[in-house]
């Protein structure tokens, strides 16, 4: 069985050139941000085949734990996306992504329901009832996830195009108008990589979209930046000025990521400098404006949960005058 694994690792895996910036297209600011952004696209890959080798989850999250603080979370997304294709296989069990996030991929949720999105991208609509999202508040970061991919992979039509899908068949029970609204923050988060971590350069390609769009595309550029790093302070800084009205947005994203790396025990450095600027306070406190704002209520057709959830925590950082 195991070379059947290692084969089906072979023949499931994206390529590792598809992660290289002058592959893609994507802006390269300096040597360290392009080192850094391939180390992210290298490590989901990791994470990726290590999931669809594994004979257990227990091993993958054994081979994960190895991944350097830094980069493991993309690790784990890369696993879940791995899962998550298994799930979607024909003539296979449906239970993986499940049983991956009843053990440590637990603490790495919001990676792993991302994760999850990309693997929505790579199989046909007929296949995505297979995926099972047990929580119904975070299910929306699958299709965060499925606009990350689009960006990433087809840049020209999500980006330079500013292509929207119609009429977005997923969730099925869910109030469909809101899936385009997920998708665009995936698509900004994405915008962080195609801007190669150039602050001035990201925001500028936002601002090119029509305004209805921009709050979810600020909101998931503020998370990249905060979750993957790859500009200092100074940027930073002038990112969230050239955000003007959506700065909330922005500190929305980043409590976001700041919350992601605290579950998952992974808070560094740069995580730290990114809230400071965009939520005025440090990782822990940013954080906690997340989690005391999490609704406990389902999703009514005006109103998705989760979208209430976004919007009280960026008027907490309008209220707490950080914005």
């Amino acid at each position: 069985m195991s070379g059947f694994r290692a084969l089906r690792r072979r023949i499931l895996t994206p390529n590792l050139s598809a992660t290289k910036l002058d592959v893609r297209g994507f802006n390269v600011k300096d040597a360290a941000s392009q080192q850094l952004l391939e180390t992210v696209g290298a490590t989901f890959l990791t994470g990726y085949g290590h999931a669809v080798e594994a004979r257990t989850v227990i091993e993958c999250e054994q081979r994960l734990e190895q991944i350097p603080e830094r980069f493991r979370g993309f690790a784990y997304e890369g696993a879940a996306m791995g899962y998550a294709i298994l799930d979607g296989l024909p003539f296979g069990s449906s239970r993986h992504v499940s049983k991956f996030l009843s053990g440590r991929g637990r603490q790495h949720a919001y990676m792993a329901y991302i994760g999850v999105g990309w693997a929505m991208a790579r199989l046909p609509r007929f296949r995505w009832s297979k995926f099972t999202v047990a929580d119904p508040l975070m299910r929306w970061l699958v299709l965060d996830g499925f606009g990350f991919h689009q960006a990433y992979f087809a840049t020209e039509k999500y980006v330079t195009r500013q292509y929207q899908e119609p009429e977005f068949p997923w969730p099925v029970e869910g109030p469909q108008w809101y899936a385009n609204h997920a998708i665009d923050q995936g698509i900004g988060r994405a915008m962080w990589f195609v801007g190669g971590t150039e602050a001035e350069l990201v925001a500028t390609m936002i601002e090119k979209f029509p305004e209805s769009r921009q709050p979810d595309l600020w909101s998931g550029a503020g998370l990249a930046a905060t979750y993957a790093g790859g500009a200092d302070a100074q940027e930073l800084a002038t990112f969230f000025d050239r955000a003007g009205k959506y700065r909330p947005q922005v500190a929305q994203g980043s409590a976001f990521a700041s919350t992601a790396r605290l579950e998952a025990g992974l808070l560094v450095p740069h995580t730290a400098v990114a809230t400071e600027v965009f939520c005025g306070m440090a990782p822990e406190q940013a954080s906690r404006v997340s989690t005391d704002r999490r609704p406990v209520g389902a999703d009514t057709e005006d109103l998705p949960a989760y979208e209430l959830w976004r919007q009280r925590i960026a008027d907490a950082f309008v209220d707490l005058g950080r914005v």
